[in-house]
């Protein structure tokens, strides 16, 4: 851990909340970058930063929002995501914008940081609408996910949109998804089998990007991940902190033919995805710090 507390104690978390504090915006949401972009992928980043970091919720006091009256990190934010949930059900980079499969994740990521998915999902979502939207996204006969309405399977939503089930099943329960036919696309058709590496689909080539959420997906369909309030509980008491009390409820007990236990890849966390260690060790260690 002495090393650990050096990684981290290189953090300017300091610097990073005032950067974050430029980057709110008066409608709730997140911008990229200062004078980029404002969409879902900001907010999900800036969340995860002030979370795992343990930063004050107050924004700085030089935060140009707080003219409109903003005073907190989280004010408006959940209203913002709603307004990105698109006619269809789906969840948009931005409002007005078509509904996408990492966007659906980052936003509903955001909803399970601020707090219980049970609270914050059916409070800020049309539930119904977005469960029919991610059982639209698993294809047959492949059996893996698309990213958008009549596009073509990729691999990277093995995570994209399969990661999404563990937050809202821990909202409401559905039994939507085939995680026995997810399984068997990425390890069927993604795997490289003389470079080794994974991939979007047969024909293409493997990288990093699509290795990493194949391997999240793997893991979100053999594993079962449960919000439970009652794990960690002298951990995530500050702010943010919903996201610590998640747990690993054992392998996947249901029909399968897929995978046997060699093909069982770790489970890690639903919201991060790393390993729970590397979650809870970075929030604990901040928790225990004070100040900046």
């Amino acid at each position: 851990m002495a090393g650990g507390s050096q990684t981290y104690d290189s953090i300017n978390r300091k610097a990073l909340w005032h950067f974050l504090g430029r980057m709110k915006q008066a409608d709730g949401g997140f911008t990229m970058a200062q004078g980029g972009e404002e969409d879902i992928r900001g907010a999900f980043c800036a969340v995860v930063i002030l979370s795992l970091l343990n930063l004050p919720l107050d924004l700085p006091p030089e935060s140009p929002v707080r003219a409109h009256g903003l005073t907190s990190f989280t004010d408006g934010l959940g209203d913002w995501i709603s307004t990105c949930q698109s006619w269809d059900g789906g969840i948009a980079a931005a409002p007005g914008n078509e509904a996408h499969g990492a966007y659906a994740f980052c936003g509903l990521g955001c909803l399970a940081i601020m707090g219980a998915p049970e609270e914050t999902v059916p409070r800020y979502v049309n539930l119904p609408l977005l469960l029919h939207w991610l059982a639209s996204r698993q294809c047959a006969p492949e059996g893996g996910y698309n990213g958008r309405t009549n596009k073509l399977v990729d691999g990277c939503y093995s995570h994209w949109v399969g990661g999404c089930w563990s937050i809202v099943e821990a909202a409401a329960t559905t039994g939507l998804w085939r995680r026995t036919a997810l399984a068997r696309y990425i390890l069927a058709c993604c795997q490289e089998k003389k470079g080794g590496g994974l991939k979007d689909k047969p024909g293409k080539q493997p990288d990093a990007y699509h290795t990493c959420y194949n391997l999240a997906g793997l893991s979100a369909a053999q594993h079962k991940y449960v919000y439970d309030g009652k794990v960690n509980q002298r951990l995530g008491t500050g702010p943010l902190g919903a996201a610590y009390h998640w747990r690993t409820e054992g392998v996947y007990d249901g029909d399968n033919d897929v995978w046997d236990q060699e093909d069982t890849v770790r489970a890690v966390h639903p919201i991060f995805i790393i390993p729970y260690m590397a979650v809870y060790e970075c929030r604990r260690y901040f928790e225990e710090k004070e100040g900046f």
